[in-house]
């Protein structure tokens, strides 16, 4: 194997691994996004939100609600 060739392989690893970590940063910030979204739909919206959606979607996070604790009456 040439010095060249040696070069080029290392030079596509960095790469496949940096790609790797900006995937796995993307994936996690989007989870963390969306858990806070919908932490802010169980505890802080109290129903206002979801409520447009229907019954089934508010009796949902109604009992969400009463499952972690937070105070909704």
């Amino acid at each position: 194997m040439s010095l060249h060739t040696a070069a080029s392989h290392n030079d596509g690893a960095a790469a496949k691994a940096a790609a790797a970590r900006t995937r796995d940063w993307l994936i996690a910030s989007a989870a963390a996004i969306i858990a806070l979204i919908a932490l802010y739909a169980v505890f802080v919206d109290n129903g206002s939100l979801i409520s447009a959606t229907g019954s089934y979607l508010h009796e949902f996070a109604h009992d969400g609600r009463h499952l972690f604790g937070a105070p909704c009456h």
